[in-house]
């Protein structure tokens, strides 16, 4: 899988100092910006790491607007983890914190996504894109029918979220048959439908989650906080089955 761009390169990390320098992008981001941690950060090296990287494919965005000599940088990042890759690892990253059960049950190709993000330098524009496109390739030739992953609000005072949190329970809430559910449930419903604002709770939801949102993405039920990152979280599942075709071409888009 390659995505060949004028600006951009987005693939698969070929050796281990791909992945090391994907860990370091998102120690920057989730550590040094946000204030995430865990038992297998090393902040001496300064990366951010857990027990699940080995199992996971890296996604990486490189900047090719480098000299020819000279590695591009990774400036973007996904991590990827289909479902035999999640038997080996002995579970989802996201069963610690939601109960996948109808996603499990439901016999359908799963990919969980994680650890998305981009260099401050790459944000507000065309990365994002270009990371979807090679995802999309990623999704197509795996035969992926179900993405999730847990996406993060910075901070953990749900009463402080409670717009953007009841915007999404009110609105987005995934179908039964697709419902994960928190397993230290945290309410969504902070505020009754007919008094959220809708316009303040989207300024107050993370650029990530509007991008899912719009790609028809739902979420499960309850929030869950994150201490060690934190965050507090909601689960996104995108069904492609589901999907127009206008969100598949926005998903999908991958030109310069």
């Amino acid at each position: 899988m390659n995505s060949q761009l004028p600006h951009y390169m987005a693939r698969l990390a070929q050796t281990p100092e791909e992945v090391v320098a994907a860990q370091r992008l998102r120690y920057d981001v989730f550590v040094r910006e946000l204030g995430g941690d865990g038992p297998l950060v090393d902040h001496e090296a300064g990366l951010e790491r857990d027990r699940f990287d080995p199992f996971y494919d890296h996604l990486i965005l490189l900047d090719c607007r480098v000299q020819a000599d000279t590695p591009p940088p990774v400036v973007g990042v996904y991590r990827v983890l289909r479902c035999d890759q999640a038997e080996k690892a002995g579970q989802f990253y996201s069963e610690g914190e939601y109960d996948l059960a109808p996603l499990r049950n439901s016999g359908r190709r799963l990919l969980e996504l994680g650890r998305s993000c981009l260099h401050p330098d790459h944000r507000g524009g065309t990365a994002m894109v270009h990371l979807w496109g090679a995802l999309a390739q990623y999704v197509t030739s795996h035969e992926v029918e179900v993405l999730f992953g847990v996406a993060s609000f910075h901070g953990v005072d749900t009463q402080a979220l409670a717009q953007p949190l009841s915007l999404l329970r009110a609105r987005h809430l995934a179908p039964p048959e697709l419902r994960v559910r928190s397993r230290e449930y945290q309410p969504m419903d902070i505020v009754p439908e007919d008094q959220i604002d809708r316009r303040r709770a989207m300024l107050e939801t993370p650029a990530l989650i509007k991008a899912y949102l719009r790609l028809g993405g739902f979420v499960g039920d309850g929030a869950y906080i994150d201490r060690q990152f934190n965050t507090t979280d909601v689960c996104l599942v995108m069904d492609t089955a589901r999907m127009n075709e206008r969100q598949k071409a926005l998903y999908q888009r991958n030109d310069g």
